[in-house]
């Protein structure tokens, strides 16, 4: 018997990897969605416009899914494009349409591309549209296909995942130790979504919660964000962020909306023997 059925995007690497494999442990069916099906296939993955990077990154949703099997759950991968609309809407009909119900909808994945390390005169407005089209619109048309299901059922989790860059202000430029604009706005954007929708669903049986993760060391960010003053050594292991999740979604102590992954994963020893190392 599961605990579910969990539905993750951007879970071909980093925290979204770490997410399914705890999910998995905490007994969901993990449906796994990104646009990398297959270990080295090149997408573009630099954060600014001064230079192009289609090196392949690594992890892949075929590796994932295997880790979630590993655990003894089920997976599912389904290629979806947080840009594009019709694919979001075909990953998600197509996981209703297999398993009958999406218990836990999981928001984690966000632009990658030019336009995060660039300042506002260098960015254009496209790269803009491009933020806010992946880190906030998906988001909500992912939510608004997945509450009737969870009302209706009675139950349900929606968790996105936020950033700090969405409440504070940097203390350098972008690319030089600070973020892009089109990133802090719509991740600004994305935090305000949970409080709003807890109002809406009291009452439903259905959570909505911002995760903030803090600075987490990803394959990316060791592979690419170096030469903007970000390194992977400062960084705590995503798999703070997944314990911090699965907490969330299967205690029904959880409340409010809004957690920071270390700070829960340190107060509850989510992770035993981990030692934190940023804020």
């Amino acid at each position: 018997m599961t605990a579910g059925v969990a539905f993750l995007t951007g879970a071909s690497r980093g925290i979204g990897k770490a997410c399914a494999v705890h999910l998995a442990r905490a007994g969901f069916d993990v449906a796994l969605t990104a646009r990398t099906l297959n270990e080295g296939e090149a997408r573009e993955h630099s954060s600014t416009v001064a230079h192009s990077d289609t090196r392949p990154l690594p992890g892949s949703l075929a590796s994932t899914a295997a880790l979630v099997e590993a655990e003894g759950q089920r997976s599912m991968t389904v290629a979806a494009d947080l840009r594009d609309r019709v694919s979001l809407g075909v990953a998600v009909t197509t996981v209703l349409e297999r398993w009958g119900a999406i218990d836990v909808l999981v928001n984690n994945g966000r632009y990658v591309g030019p336009g995060h390390m660039d300042v506002l005169l260098d960015t254009p407005i496209d790269l803009i549209d491009a933020h806010l089209q992946a880190n906030v619109i998906a988001p909500l048309i992912l939510t608004k296909l997945v509450l009737p299901g969870m009302i209706e059922r009675g139950r349900g989790v929606v968790v996105n995942m936020t950033s700090g860059s969405g409440q504070m202000d940097p203390s350098a430029p972008a690319g030089k130790g600070g973020w892009g604009l089109g990133y802090g706005v719509s991740k600004g954007a994305l935090h305000r979504i949970a409080g709003i929708l807890h109002a809406e669903l009291a009452g439903t049986g259905v959570r909505v919660f911002n995760l903030d993760p803090g600075y987490i060391a990803t394959e990316r960010i060791a592979m690419d964000m170096a030469q903007f003053g970000f390194t992977a050594d400062t960084g705590d292991p995503p798999d703070v962020v997944a314990a911090a999740l699965a907490w969330i979604v299967t205690s029904p102590e959880a409340e409010g909306f809004y957690y920071h992954a270390k700070d829960l994963c340190a107060e509850r020893n989510l992770l035993p023997g981990w030692e934190r190392r940023s804020g």
